[in-house]
Order: structure tokens, then C-alpha cells, then sequence
């Protein structure tokens, strides 16, 4: 994937590299090792042949190739799509990637006139496009599949709007909150993502094919017609960034890392969940295995993957940050590294989606076990203290201490706080009635959190609304 490709039209019948004009003897065969990249680059094979079409049909209109000349050559690339599609082309480490691999096929098809096609363009701009191609469809795979996860935490979240469960910070009991609600925190992360996934796409959509190996073409050819035929909003602006930006390829690594991370949160949930020490759900045969020496054992492998696919993804983005880091204008060699962790990445997210989906739609949850640990850890004391500031008008700060002391005072005698008597209360603060009892149950507690966004059963299906009307 080097600029040299422009400078020759086409390998000859012995298998002489396309850029052999130049060279008098062969690569060393480390040098070949070094530099092929068909094992990997093979996936653009698509890509390839879209951008090779949507050239050809623009220099047969812009009169830059002979009709007859445009057509045979259409024809060719249709019979080699034909043997990709079959399996039986015959990839070739001689021909470097998966461009000159296609160009070597279509020569032996149709003969000299293959050579034509490269005219106005070079493997530069070639690779460019078909990389942008690939990540454009990684990018609108990655949004789909995030909007089937959010569409499974959907439904769940629909049947457990009102299950109770304890809402944690620092991983302690914190304030009850309901299993819909804690669930539809994962649903507006995982919008963001596929948001991000979104932006990224409407700005790599410009297409790099005619700036050729850097400083454009003198042929009359028209960029416009082939970022059209392929799908972009424009043709990019600067020959130069054209073939040397792979910031379009960093910024899909970046929204796959993020989205990754958070995959890694919910996955490490499940992971705690399923414990027995949680035990607040329960995952199938389906997305479990077992020990080999532990018969009793039922383990979350799928989540616990799942959590280690961030590793590779922003692995990945730093490897590709790393390539592009110091390198001058335009293209260089080291740009050939950028597919594979792309690649790489991007296998690693779409497995780690289709995964949870299939885990969330899989889970049942205990809400017996959730219930009975949401009153745990004193999660009502905040609730307390609201009603001090509601019904005594005391000072926030004021109602804080009083529901620190009475805390003490339940953690001293071994209950939770509603099981405090009313003079046990008065003796803390006298104004105290017995209407305090009312807030003090984790039931009453999610329900008054009626604030846009809270926990409240009805604020937790009126988003759940929300977002099954987005996402229709």
C-alpha cells in the first residue's frame, strides 16, 4: 500500500511486482515478509471493488478511458467478485494486498486493458477509501447493535419498573432505587454511544478516491460523481490530508473504547449480581459454563469476556495513536498498521454487543433478594432527613446531624431505622411525630423520587416511553 503504485500500470504474466519498472531484482524475502499485508487487508476485498467500480464508471463519463475500455473492465470486476464471493480467488503474497491482488486477477481476466483502471488514482487514495468504507459500515454496525442492547434493557427494564433494589455509591447501600430505573442508566450511556458512533460517521463521510498518491490528478476527472456513487456527502477537500489522515479511523477507536468501558461496567455488575452473595439474578445454561473440578460451580463467563474486551479495544486506539503520532505528510509505510487493530477492535466490540444483548434479554432477576437488601445499610437515612427539612423546616445541615445521631442510635441497639420507637426519636429531636414512620421504607422512599430522571416507578416508565418512541 505504497504511493509507488501509481507510477505502473500493471504486473506483467510472470508475476513482476506492479512497481517493478524501478527495481531490477526481487524483495528479500524478509522485505516481503515485512511488507504484504493481503493476509489482513483481504477484508476490504468489498470496499476494493465498490471504489474500483465508482472509478471506472467515472472515467468512462469523464472520457478519460474508452467506453468499450470502462465496460470490459466492469465486466472483470464483476467475475472477480463472483470467485470473492465463492471463496475461490486465488489471493497471491507476490501481489503485496488486496489492490494489486485484485488489479493481478483482472489483468489475467481481460488482458492489458486492466491497466487502465489505475489511471488518476493511486494506492494511496485507493487504501484510503477502502478504509473508510469498512469503518463508515464498522460504525453503522456498532450503532445498530447498541440500539438492539438498549432495546433489550428496554423490556426488562419495563417488567422491573417497580422491583426494588438498593441503589449503591462506593459500592455501599446508598439509597433504594428500582431494578427498571438502574437498568435505564445503561440505556443513556449506551445512547451516547451509538450518538458518538453517529458523529463520527457524518464526519469521515467525505471521500478521499482522486487525490491520488497526494497532489491530485491532471486528468478531467470528477470527484463529486464518485463520493456520490459511493455513499459520501462529499469528495474531501485537500489531496494532501486525503491520503495521510486516518483521524476518522481514531476518533470509531475512541467511540469503541467508550462504549467498551461502559460494556465493562454492566458486565462487572452481572458479574456481582450472579453471586451468591448478591444473588440478585440469575443468568441460563445459555451464557454459563462450569469448572472442570468444581461441580457446583456456575460461572458468568460471558460478562467476565465481555469485561476484558476494553483491554483490546483501547489497545487498539492507542496502538493506531501511536502510528500516526509523528508522522510528517503524506502518506508513510507505517499507515499499513492501521487495520489490523481496527479490525482487531471492532471484532472484539461487535462480539462483546451481540453477547449482552443476549444476556440481558437471558437475566431474571431475584426481586425478592434485590427488595429485601434495598432497606439495607440504612438507605432511608436521606429519606429521614428530607422529611426534617419537609415537615420541620430545619436547616439541610441541621437535618443531616439528626439523622446521623439517629442512625448511631439504630446501629447501637442492631435494628434498621423505622424499627426505632417514637420516643427513641423524640430523644434525639422532639419535634419528630409519627408521620416520620411513612418515609422510612424503601417502597415509599423510591416513590417520592419524583424529579425528572429519578428513581419513581412513574419517572422510570415515562423514560422507558421516551426512549421506545426513539428508537422505533
Amino acid at each position: 500500500m505504497t504511493d509507488n503504485a501509481s507510477k505502473s500500470p500493471a504486473a506483467n504474466g510472470q508475476g513482476q511486482a506492479m512497481w517493478g519498472g524501478r527495481f531490477s531484482a526481487k524483495p528479500a524475502e524478509l522485505m516481503q515478509a515485512i511488507n504484504v499485508s493481503i493476509g489482513f487487508d483481504k477484508r476490504l476485498w468489498a470496499q476494493d471493488l465498490a471504489g474500483s467500480r465508482a472509478h471506472a464508471r467515472m472515467l468512462i463519463s469523464q472520457g478519460v478511458i474508452a467506453s468499450s475500455d470502462g465496460e470490459e473492465i466492469l465486466e472483470g470486476l464483476a467475475r472477480i467478485e463472483d470467485e470473492l464471493t465463492t471463496g475461490t480467488f486465488p489471493f497471491r503474497d507476490e501481489y503485496e494486498d488486496i489492490h494489486m491482488n485484485i488489479e493481478a486477477r483482472l489483468r489475467e481476466l481481460i488482458g492489458p486493458t486492466a491497466g487502465r483502471l489505475h489511471t488518476a488514482r493511486s494506492r494511496n487514495d485507493q487504501v484510503a477509501v477502502d478504509f473508510r468504507l469498512w469503518v463508515r459500515d464498522a460504525a453503522d454496525r456498532s450503532a445498530a447493535q447498541l440500539e438492539a442492547l438498549q432495546k433489550a434493557l428496554l423490556a426488562q427494564a419495563e417488567t422491573y419498573a417497580d422491583a426494588l433494589m438498593p441503589g449503591f455509591t462506593h459500592l455501599q447501600p446508598a439509597q433504594p432505587v428500582t431494578f427498571g430505573h438502574h437498568l435505564m442508566a445503561y440505556v443513556e450511556m449506551f445512547g451516547r454511544d451509538a450518538g458518538r458512533f453517529r458523529d463520527a460517521r457524518a464526519r469521515m463521510n467525505e471521500c478521499p478516491l482522486g487525490a491520488a498518491a497526494l497532489a491530485g490528478s491532471p486528468f478531467p476527472i470528477d470527484r463529486h460523481q464518485t463520493a456520490a456513487s459511493l455513499g459520501f456527502d462529499r469528495p474531501t477537500a485537500n489531496s494532501l490530508d486525503s491520503v495521510s489522515s486516518r483521524d476518522f479511523a481514531l476518533e470509531a477507536l475512541s467511540a469503541a473504547s467508550i462504549t467498551a468501558t461502559h460494556l465493562s461496567r454492566l458486565a462487572e455488575e452481572i458479574v456481582l449480581w450472579t453471586t451468591p452473595m448478591f444473588g440478585f439474578i440469575k443468568l441460563t445454561d445459555a451464557f454459563t459454563t462450569g469448572s472442570s473440578i468444581m461441580p457446583q460451580k456456575k460461572n458468568p463467563d460471558a460478562a467476565e469476556l465481555i469485561r476484558a474486551k476494553v483491554g483490546r479495544i483501547l489497545g487498539s486506539l492507542t496502538t493506531l495513536t501511536v502510528v500516526m503520532k509523528g508522522l510528517p505528510l503524506a502518506y508513510s509505510k507505517d499507515m499499513q498498521e492501521d487495520k489490523v487493530p481496527t479490525f482487531e477492535a471492532f471484532d472484539a466490540l461487535e462480539l462483546s454487543l451481540l453477547a449482552m444483548a443476549g444476556m440481558i434479554a437471558d437475566l431474571t432477576p431475584n426481586t425478592e433478594k434485590m427488595a429485601a437488601a434495598a432497606g439495607a445499610g440504612f438507605s432511608t437515612a436521606t429519606d429521614l432527613a428530607d422529611w426534617l427539612v419537609r415537615e420541620l423546616n430545619m436547616p439541610f445541615r441541621d437535618a443531616h446531624h439528626v439523622t446521623g445521631s439517629a442512625v448511631k442510635a439504630a446501629e447501637t441497639k442492631g435494628v434498621d431505622l423505622a424499627e426505632l420507637s417514637l420516643a427513641e426519636f423524640q430523644a434525639i429531636e422532639p419535634r419528630i411525630t409519627d408521620g416520620v414512620y411513612a418515609v422510612l421504607t424503601p417502597a415509599a422512599s423510591a416513590a417520592s423520587r419524583m424529579s425528572y430522571g429519578g428513581t419513581a416507578p412513574a419517572q422510570v416508565r415515562a423514560q422507558i416511553a421516551r426512549w421506545k418512541e426513539t428508537l422505533a
